[in-house]
């Protein structure tokens, strides 16, 4: 059921190691990158409410209620990815990042909707702990994929300055994505919905309002424990959008004591960047399944705490390393970090809303995702030049703050102790 999770976050993976690269390589310079990456959040903020509403009113005894849209969802990555390496200008490849977040976030709400379809409450952790290690493992893979490219290809690059190795992972990318999507579409049948959401689904029919009054009916009614974790996540995603930007030029000044005006040395700077986020990835899919069982003693509110506490301690050291090898140490709490938003979060989530409302609240959630990386996406920019003195190490130390003040809000999180019980397996 989960397969299509290594496509869809290989998909992903490659937006956080090598867009950055690929940006710099037509010539984008730092203060740009926000901007530049504003395809993330606009497209998540608009097209996942919509469809998660949508595939909540969908059932085909053929095609399912949520498959066509993440079938949709990955062709149109498949396709953006495919055609990324061969941008010729910064603003073509700006323009294709858009197709392909719009692609990906298609695809990605109604798969989290249809994994909670799936799953009686009592699988809940271990269900969205899975997709925490098919994260982790298609992150792994775009990572490493530079490195391994670039070796086997060699330096050589095309006349747009864009190093073969990009070549090589997107074209991957583009394969991998679909086929694991297809797996999971042909291999995993859906759950025909209950009589009662059958005849909301026939009343919905033709009218072309009704996604959005049930996004804005959801909105009004919002669940206590969503609210208290929106304000988690504003200072969680935003940290995560500065620190998928900065990263590489951060390390390419730490530890090449270099910028990217010398191509040669920014290049092997984010192949070892993609690396080191390739071994965090590592980290994730390893970690994965000891947060379900923490969770299960301590609460999933308590484990994503000293998660995000780890993650923000790592990133305020990672500006201080200059070694290329000790650069894996914090990573390890990076990893652990990302296996708990990958999958904790959703714990809380799933087991607060109505099964009914899936799509539209998985939705919502990622609205509250999304919106902090538009926010940055306008601001960062002007913070970077004005209060951090356009330094890559200050940026990553104010993300690695701003996850502090998230592991914060994290502990004021209010869940009913049912929704725990209903949640944990048999006999406990």
């Amino acid at each position: 059921m989960n397969v299509g999770f290594l496509g869809i976050q290989y998909s992903f993976g490659l937006q956080q190691n090598s867009i950055t690269p690929l940006y710099t390589f037509l010539n984008a310079d730092p203060d740009q990158l926000p901007i530049l990456n504003l395809a993330g959040p606009m497209t998540g903020l608009i097209i996942q409410p919509i469809i998660g509403a949508l595939s909540d009113r969908t059932w085909s005894p053929k095609w399912g209620r949520r498959k066509p849209f993440f079938l949709a969802g990955a062709i149109t990555c498949s396709i953006a990815l495919l055609f990324m390496p061969f941008s010729t200008s910064l603003w073509m490849a700006a323009s294709l990042l858009w197709i392909l977040d719009a692609g990906n976030n298609t695809a990605m709400e109604p798969y989290r909707a249809f994994v909670a379809d799936k799953l009686p409450k009592e699988q809940y952790p271990l269900g969205f702990q899975t997709q925490s290690f098919f994260t982790g493992l298609g992150i792994t893979l775009a990572a490493v994929s530079p490195t391994i490219f670039a070796t086997i290809i060699g330096s050589g690059k095309s006349a747009t300055g864009i190093p073969y190795w990009v070549y090589g992972s997107f074209i991957v990318g583009s394969i991998i994505s679909i086929s694991t999507v297809s797996w999971s579409l042909f291999k995993t049948p859906e759950n025909q919905p209950s009589e009662e959401e059958l005849l909301e689904i026939q009343k919905g029919r033709g009218n072309i309002f009704a996604p959005f009054k049930d996004i804005f009916e959801s909105l009004v009614f919002l669940p206590t424990t969503l609210c208290q974790l929106a304000i988690v996540y504003l200072f969680q995603w935003y940290a995560m959008f500065i620190y998928w930007q900065y990263i590489s030029l951060s390390v390419a000044s730490s530890i090449w004591h270099t910028d990217i005006q010398n191509k040669e040395l920014y290049d092997q700077a984010a192949r070892w960047t993609s690396l080191a986020n390739g071994f965090y990835n590592i980290v994730t899919f390893l970690s994965a399944f000891a947060l379900v069982i923490l969770a299960r003693k301590i609460t999933a509110r308590y484990v994503h705490m000293v998660c995000l506490v780890l993650a923000g301690l790592a990133m305020m050291a990672i500006p201080m390393v200059d070694n290329k090898y000790v650069l894996f140490l914090p990573m390890v709490g990076i990893g652990i970090a990302w296996a708990s938003m990958m999958g904790i979060p959703y714990i809380m989530v799933a087991s607060s809303i109505p099964p009914s409302k899936n799509g539209v609240y998985m939705g919502i959630v990622n609205m509250m995702i999304v919106i902090p990386m538009f926010i940055e996406s306008l601001s960062f920019g002007k913070i970077y030049d004005l209060f951090l003195d356009s330094t890559p190490g200050n940026a990553i130390r104010f993300a690695g703050f701003l996850l502090l003040l998230a592991a914060v809000a994290t502990r004021f999180i209010q869940v009913k102790k049912e929704q725990f019980d209903a949640a944990a397996p048999a006999g406990h």
